[in-house]
């Protein structure tokens, strides 16, 4: 009996803990959106066709996820009470709704181009590639411009 009482309230401590613990506001740039290293033209000229695909999605992927926040940042992190955008439910359900609109598009956007991407001539995938990171180093940048 004694060991019931001990395990229900362990497991009822443990419930008021997680139940106490307030979630951490969502950020407005996903915290997953960043590219490990940019490249020269003679790094991806020397890349098989595979590889330059993965790169390809990647930098989509990243542009995707920052270029329509760049009113607000370009990193990841920030917030919208650090922004002061009031941390209310329609604005939390409203950025909800937008990253699982953004998601949504992402993944149709990915899927079309694991289907077709291949057939792209490489010299062109390279070049939109190189053209993809200057785009991100430049939003990188972009605080510069305030």
């Amino acid at each position: 009996m004694k060991i019931k009482i001990i395990l229900f309230s362990l497991l009822l401590a443990v419930n008021i803990g997680f139940a106490q613990k307030k979630k951490d506001p969502k950020s407005i740039i996903d915290r997953d959106v960043s590219i490990s290293k940019y490249h020269s033209l003679d790094d991806l000229q020397s890349m098989k066709k595979g590889e330059l695909l993965v790169l390809y999605r990647e930098r989509i992927q990243s542009i995707v996820k920052i270029l329509p926040y760049i009113a607000f940042a370009t990193k990841p992190g920030v917030t919208m009470s650090t922004l002061g955008i009031p941390d209310n439910n329609d604005n939390k359900k409203t950025l909800v709704k937008q990253h699982k609109a953004s998601d949504e598009f992402l993944e149709n956007t990915l899927d079309f181009q694991s289907v077709i991407l291949p057939y792209s001539d490489t010299d062109k995938l390279i070049a939109a590639i190189l053209f993809y990171e200057e785009t991100l180093k430049s939003l990188h940048e972009y605080n510069d411009f305030n």
